[in-house]
């Protein structure tokens, strides 16, 4: 069993290979809230860590054979970087869905990359295929004590940072960072609270606590593709029921408007799965009013392109992009006298489409959809309360 030695063995190890990460106040998030900076990790985050103190326990009979791990992105370049730095080949099983600048990260730290239909535990399931067939050892992302060591080391480092810590933030996906968290900061501060946070579309950790055994889900949908895990592994449920006080789910919209806040207000970029944490404390479902929190964002490698889309779902979100339709009479200054109301709003109009044909449109009537950028959600009920008392039929959006 996972024990503090084994971390504190993990990390002499890691001394001169992994960054020791900023962890900052973030007082835009609340007063008592601080960000323990993974995505500032080599590789773009913590997976590096529990990487490579799995490679460098290997036997020099493993080391010839070669290293094999399954990873939507970023235990993949964990490995990669890792296997490369000590010699030794590594094989990458990664879901096709995993994102381009993962895949390529990925094959440009010297690993051979094979992609598999489906998600993480498709990918899984052909990396122990691999395994069987060609001799390779695996490295589990999660479910290994070895890699679940390398990633508490993350845990002492908070420690050391924050002696006064009171309560500590962590995503899940498999389990294998919250469970090595969880115990360094349980065996030197048992009264320090751990908290875990799943995307709700991915949350099987927080089902299967519910359950008391570990459950698969069916299917997993998030943004948060870094934690799209459908089975937690059976050490790091054992973990997370000795050492986890709790665990909370986000959705993606919040997922989304934490990404934002995290790059507005901490000038940092976080992927989906780091981010919950922040959304967790934005959205209620952490309490930091009175406790010094934690919030560890364990990883930037999010996909430039994935990133425009999460930036305008956050936007949506936080009231800051607003959508209107309305029903106005097909005829001269009808359009203008509309315009004019939310320009007095002081709403920025990005865009208008105007249709005559339309299910919702009458003789005599079109349609008018705008795209607004709004203050807040309160200013974007203000334009809505605005137009319906100025004798507009406001349409669902």
């Amino acid at each position: 069993m996972l024990t503090l030695e084994m971390i504190q063995d993990a990390q002499a190890a890691l001394r001169g290979v992994a960054r020791v990460t900023p962890l900052n106040p973030a007082k835009k998030l609340g007063k008592n809230v601080y960000i323990k900076s993974e995505n500032l990790q080599l590789t773009g985050a913590f997976k590096l860590r529990g990487a490579y103190n799995k490679i460098r326990s290997l036997t020099p009979e493993e080391r010839g054979c070669g290293v094999i791990a399954c990873s939507a992105g970023n235990h993949a370049q964990g490995i990669a970087l890792s296997a490369t730095k000590l010699g030794i080949k590594s094989i990458i099983c990664m879901p096709s869905g995993a994102p381009i600048s993962k895949v390529e990260a990925t094959r440009n730290y010297g690993a051979e990359v094979v992609l598999v239909p489906g998600v993480y535990d498709d990918a899984a399931a052909e990396a122990a295929r691999l395994t069987k067939e060609k001799g390779y050892t695996f490295a589990h992302p999660f479910n290994d004590e070895l890699v679940i060591a390398g990633q508490g080391t993350i845990g002492l480092e908070i420690l050391e940072q924050l002696p006064e810590v009171e309560q500590v933030v962590v995503p899940i996906g498999g389990g294998g960072l919250i469970s090595g968290v969880a115990c360094a900061i349980k065996s030197r501060k048992p009264g320090c609270r751990v908290i875990g946070v799943q995307a709700s579309g991915a949350a099987s950790m927080y089902v299967s606590q519910k359950e008391g055994h570990p459950v698969e889900l069916s299917g997993v949908s998030t943004i948060a593709d870094g934690i799209a895990v459908k089975k937690p592994g059976d050490l790091t449920f054992e973990l997370c029921a000795k050492y986890v006080d709790e665990i909370v789910t986000v959705k993606d919209d919040e997922i989304a408007t934490a990404i934002l806040a995290l790059m507005e207000d901490q000038k940092t970029v976080a992927e989906g799965a780091g981010a919950t944490p922040v959304a967790a404390v934005m959205f209620g479902k952490v309490d930091a009013t009175d406790r010094k929190t934690v919030c560890l964002v364990s990883g930037g490698n999010v996909d430039v392109t994935t990133l425009s889309r999460i930036i305008t779902k956050g936007l949506s979100k936080s009231g800051r992009l607003a959508e209107f339709s309305a029903k106005i009479a097909d005829k001269p200054g009808s359009l203008l006298g509309l315009l004019q109301i939310v320009a007095n709003t002081g709403a920025n109009i990005l865009s208008v489409s105007h249709e005559r044909e339309d299910k919702h449109s009458d003789v005599g009537a079109c349609i008018v959809s705008m795209v607004l950028e709004t203050r807040n959600t309160q200013h974007v009920d203000d334009i809505e309360r605005e137009l319906s008392s100025s004798g507009y039929k406001m349409l669902d959006k």
